[in-house]
C-alpha cells in the first residue's frame, strides 16, 4: 500500500463483469512482513532454514540479496550471512508519507523503504532490507539502518480495536452498506477467529493481532474508491477520514505483531 491506499474498480465497471475485489484476494502479508517473521522464527530456532526462505520467498519465483557480497546471494544464504552478522532477529517497517512507522534511520535508508512502503530492519547487525520487485523475482538491497522504535503488542492491539471500533460507528452512519456491500459484512464481522498468518513461535496474541490488522487492511482496500454511493463531498470526506484511521491503526499493529520478540509471553 505504498504511497497511498489502492483505489479498486467502482461498481458500474464490477457490473460490467469486472470482477470485484473480495476479502480473500487481498488478505496477504507484504514480503517485508514475511521476510521479517520467518527470519525471527529461524534465528530463535522454531522453524528450518529450509522453511524459513520458503515462508519468506512464499509463490514469489525467487528472492535474493544484494549489497551482502560482491554479487546477488540467494536468499537462502543471505540468511545465515546476516546471522554471521550479528542478525539477533528481525523487526518490520512499513512507512507512508508522514508516517514512518517502524524506521529509525539513517535518512536514506528511510527514503528507499519509503519508496518500497516497506522494509525489513535487522538488530544486532545494524542492516536493513529493502525490496525491489521485476516480474516474479525479488532482490533486497541491504545498507545500514538503525534498530526501529516498535509500539508492544498491547498498546497496538488497544489502538486498533478502539479505532476499530470509532471506525464501525462512523462507517454504520454513514450507510457503508449501501456503496460497498462486502466490506460492510466483513466490517462487521471482524470478531470471528482470523487463523495464525505469522511464522511458527510468534505468541498467539501477535498471531491474532497480525490477523486482524490484516482483515483491517483488507477492507480499507475493499472499500476504498467508489463514491457511487455517497450524496455529498462531507460524506465522502467523512468516509475517507475514517478509513485513513483505521488503515493506520491496522499499519501499527501489523508492524507490533510482525516484529514481536517470540519469547514473550502470548
Amino acid at each position: 500500500m505504498a504511497g497511498g491506499m489502492p483505489v479498486w474498480p467502482d461498481a458500474r465497471r464490477c457490473e460490467a463483469n469486472v470482477a470485484a475485489p473480495t476479502l480473500a484476494t487481498v488478505i496477504r502479508l507484504p514480503r517485508a512482513a514475511r521476510l521479517t517473521c520467518w527470519f525471527t522464527s529461524w534465528a530463535y530456532g522454531r522453524c528450518s532454514l529450509d522453511d524459513a526462505r520458503d515462508g519468506a520467498v512464499a509463490d514469489d519465483a525467487a528472492h535474493d540479496v544484494l549489497g551482502l557480497d560482491d554479487q546477488p546471494v540467494p536468499l537462502v544464504l543471505a540468511l545465515g550471512q546476516l546471522r554471521r552478522r550479528g542478525a539477533e532477529r528481525a523487526t518490520l517497517a512499513l512507512p507512508v508519507p508522514g508516517d514512518l512507522v517502524g524506521l529509525a534511520g539513517p535518512p536514506t535508508f528511510n527514503t528507499s523503504a519509503l519508496d518500497a512502503g516497506e522494509a525489513v530492519v535487522l538488530p544486532g547487525a545494524g542492516l536493513g532490507l529493502v525490496p525491489s520487485v521485476v516480474g516474479a523475482g525479488v532482490t533486497w538491497r541491504a545498507s545500514a539502518a538503525d534498530d526501529g522504535a516498535v509500539a508492544d503488542l498491547g498498546t497496538a492491539e488497544v489502538h486498533l480495536r478502539d479505532t476499530l471500533r470509532e471506525t464501525t460507528t462512523r462507517l454504520v452512519d454513514l450507510d457503508v452498506a449501501r456503496w460497498r456491500p462486502e466490506a460492510a459484512t466483513e466490517l462487521l464481522g471482524l470478531r470471528r477467529s482470523h487463523g495464525e498468518p505469522l511464522a511458527p513461535g510468534h505468541p498467539a496474541r501477535a498471531q491474532r493481532l497480525a490477523a486482524l490488522a490484516l482483515r483491517c487492511r483488507a477492507i480499507v482496500d475493499l472499500a476504498q474508491g467508489d463514491e457511487g454511493g455517497s450524496v455529498s463531498s462531507y460524506e465522502v470526506g467523512q468516509r475517507l477520514d475514517a478509513l485513513r484511521q483505521l488503515e493506520r491503526s491496522a499499519r501499527h499493529a501489523l508492524v507490533a505483531a510482525c516484529s514481536a520478540d517470540p519469547t514473550a509471553a502470548g
